[in-house]
């Protein structure tokens, strides 16, 4: 399933990464579930916007996500 939608802009571009962390493995043939937070938007200029998300990635029946990353994307109109 598509976890969000961004509309009114005519090309996004991965700008890179902030913080990252691996707490735990992923033992090959797991089942994996990515969680998303929106946790800031920022106007950079008019028509540009810059949003840092936070992604999760849990393994099914595990304590500790297994990856934990700030992901930052640029949106341009």
């Amino acid at each position: 399933p598509q976890v969000m939608k961004t509309t009114g802009f005519t090309m996004g571009v991965n700008y890179g990464c902030g913080k990252v962390r691996f707490p735990s493995p992923v033992p090959v043939g797991s089942k994996l579930r990515l969680g998303v937070e929106i946790k800031e938007v920022e106007e950079l200029k008019a028509g540009q916007v810059q949003c840092t998300y936070l992604y999760t990635f849990e393994v099914e029946g595990a304590t500790k996500p297994s990856c934990v990353a700030e992901v930052i994307v640029r949106l341009y109109e």
